[in-house]
């Protein structure tokens, strides 16, 4: 039990340091920003920062909707294709998050689009977080996650959503939409 509490009040630690940085982002522009303050407003020290957060684009790169849509996706239907599946999750993780928390991932989309810095920063998140996919996506198809067309699959997923994304936040466009429809475009096999 003791370590189910101490793994609970380290997510909302790092959650609280995230809800801040994101709201002094929004409020006074990223580069205005000094981790200092994103640390006196999050109530912590800025040695605690840096122990989740080693970086400044890593208080927008940590994505929280990640292990909710690992989740969803394994619950889906076993009848669907893994394709189907995975758009059905992306788009009920995105219609049923709460509200303050996809307030969080517009903002999160917006600097990823806006800021040089995270963007080029976010392909090695993105390298980070594909094992937890490969895992998912291997577990739901009974193949290895090393298998290439596993890898193939999910670098192609990766690659879309992102791309649409970025789209969406530099347009100002839905998110779930500008997703829905390019896994749309996946699943009738890239058909120009």
């Amino acid at each position: 039990m003791a370590g189910g509490l101490r793994e609970l009040k380290k997510q909302r630690t790092r959650e609280a340091i995230q809800d801040n940085a994101l709201r002094l982002y929004r409020e006074q522009g990223y580069a205005a920003t000094t981790l200092e303050q994103v640390a006196a407003a999050a109530e912590v020290s800025l040695s605690t920062l840096f122990r989740y957060f080693p970086t400044k684009p890593d208080t927008v790169l940590y994505d929280r909707l990640d292990p909710i849509f690992v989740e969803k996706f394994l619950a889906q239907p076993e009848e669907l294709d893994v394709l189907t599946a995975m758009r059905r999750t992306l788009t009920e993780t995105l219609t049923t998050t709460a509200e303050d928390l996809a307030r969080l991932e517009n903002t999160r989309m917006q600097l990823l689009a806006e800021v040089p810095e995270i963007r080029a920063a976010s392909v090695l998140k993105i390298e980070e977080g594909i094992p937890m996919f490969l895992e998912a996506v291997a577990r739901r198809t009974g193949r290895d996650p090393d298998d290439p067309e596993v890898e193939a699959f999910v670098g192609a997923l990766a690659g879309v959503v992102a791309a649409a994304y970025f789209r969406a936040a530099v347009e100002g466009g839905d998110l779930v939409a500008a997703a829905d429809r390019a896994m749309g475009f996946l699943e009738k096999g890239f058909d120009l």
